[in-house]
């Protein structure tokens, strides 16, 4: 009788370590209220966490226009990217009702995510697929004809295998790539089944925003696929991905509700002042002709929750033209920054 399959990977001390971290933080996460969020929380983390996994495969929506687009507001957006939106948001909705190692229920999921978008959503791919930076091809999928059978093979590892969950999304997230069963929306479903086998664990999980964190390393999640691919071995995509949960868990353990205050009593400082205070403030943070990325600008205000600093001071100084993206035509690129300009502030 074969062997049944087992993804080649290795559990390192930098795996160890951050499983180890990650726990630590985990812990003290569920420990507090928070751990649990508001229905107001869980949708902004939701917002966080579809534009940022659409802004991956090129989706131009910002934060503001997702949330608009869920609030059921009309968007200037391209009609694609706004239907994207409102997929991703029904199969993340849905993740509740679905097993990790079910294959029909990772092919509705993909018929949800991709309905009206590819012409068989929910089917296998038929032909071969070649993933391309540029014109240079940098991973060649298994054929059309083994794709049933290796994904067959892939959610039977998972369903019996006894590795910790935490590696263990990895790992079947480094393999779905990998394999690439569908023709087109492979990246967001892999990201998708992550957070779906890491909610089965941690019931918490399912509201941790981790693609923030791959979009604004997405060079580095690229690199770790191919450095993977190379080694015939998930380990470096592992630990990838495990430094980015960490990344992602040390922002949602921070006292939130301290945060929030914080800007908040700063929001309303800024109402009393006059609608221009915000931008004002960004003005004085900034010297003319500085270009900062916008943690360091956040810590420049002293202000730590980040959908507050983006409405409430980011966009209104770039619509002054106070502030101006240095590659205002990738505006959600990973490399952004913002620079002063010469305009003066509103008093």
């Amino acid at each position: 009788m074969p062997k049944p399959y087992s993804p080649p990977f290795s559990i390192t001390p930098t795996v160890l370590n951050h499983v180890a971290q990650i726990g630590e933080r985990l812990g003290r996460w569920t420990a507090r209220a928070e751990a649990v969020p508001s229905p107001h929380l869980r949708r902004a983390q939701r917002v966080r966490t579809i534009q940022a996994s659409l802004a991956i495969e090129n989706n131009s929506l910002t934060l503001e226009q997702v949330t608009a687009v869920l609030d059921g507001r009309r968007v200037l957006a391209p009609p694609r990217d706004v239907h994207e939106v409102r997929n991703a948001f029904a199969a993340y909705e849905r993740l509740p009702h679905w097993r990790p190692d079910a294959l029909r229920n990772v092919l509705e999921a993909h018929a949800i995510l991709m309905a009206g978008l590819v012409d068989t959503p929910g089917r296998w791919r038929t032909g071969g697929v070649g993933i391309y930076r540029g014109k240079r091809l940098v991973h060649m999928a298994p054929p059309a004809s083994r794709v049933p059978k290796l994904m067959t093979d892939l959610v039977r590892w998972l369903a019996r295998t006894d590795t910790h969950p935490l590696v263990a999304s990895c790992v079947f997230h480094y393999e779905f790539e990998f394999i690439h069963p569908f023709a087109d929306g492979n990246g967001r479903m892999g990201r998708l089944w992550q957070t779906l086998i890491l909610s089965r664990w941690q019931p918490a999980l399912a509201w941790l925003p981790v693609e923030t964190v791959i979009r604004e390393r997405q060079r580095d999640y690229y690199a770790a696929l191919a450095a993977s691919d190379r080694a015939s071995n998930s380990t470096v995509f592992v630990e990838f991905m495990l430094d980015a949960l960490t990344m992602a868990l040390a922002e949602a353990t921070t006292d939130q509700a301290t945060d929030q205050a914080t800007d908040q009593a700063a929001v309303q400082v800024d109402d009393r002042s006059g609608a221009a205070a915000p931008i004002a403030r960004v003005a004085a943070a900034m010297r003319r002709g500085e270009i900062l990325t916008a943690s360091e600008l956040m810590q420049r205000l002293g202000l730590r929750h980040r959908p507050n600093f983006r409405s409430g001071y980011l966009v209104p100084a770039l619509d002054a033209g106070i502030v101006e993206m240095t590659l205002p035509d990738a505006p959600r690129s990973p490399d952004q920054k913002y620079r002063r300009t010469s305009k003066r502030s509103p008093k």
